[in-house]
């Protein structure tokens, strides 16, 4: 499932789509607040140019909406069926939970939107 070669691989550790041997991002950690969305221009690899066109990760924003409601939702059963904290508190618990996950988030929103329009190619050496 998580194996090279399956975009869930790609998406959570945040390597190339299409060969999976890089990581897009020049720093890993996506706590360094400053570098969250420096990314290399191209793969060392197979040359696949991230910035697939002008603006391109704009569309990640619509992914990372869907992501910070679920993780709301989530956060807000959690809060409300398994803890049984009131409305105003699980409002809260929610509020910190997002804030202190908006760099996962976006990451895995740009992770997830580049990976809807480029495959895995266990090929990729033959394109060069």
């Amino acid at each position: 499932m998580l194996k090279k070669g399956s975009k869930l691989h790609s998406i959570l550790t945040g390597t190339c789509p299409r060969c999976q041997e890089e990581s897009m991002y020049i720093d890993k950690n996506p706590y360094h607040l400053s570098r969250l969305y420096a990314m290399h221009e191209n793969c060392s690899h197979c040359k696949l140019k991230y910035k697939i066109e002008p603006s391109f990760f704009y569309g990640a924003m619509y992914v990372s909406y869907g992501l910070t409601v679920l993780i709301g939702i989530i956060i807000f059963l959690i809060a409300n069926l398994f803890i049984n904290l009131n409305a105003n508190k699980a409002l809260l618990l929610i509020c910190i939970g997002i804030g202190i996950l908006i760099p996962i988030t976006a990451r895995l929103a740009r992770n997830i939107y580049i990976n809807m329009f480029v495959a895995f190619d266990k090929d990729w050496k033959t394109l060069h």
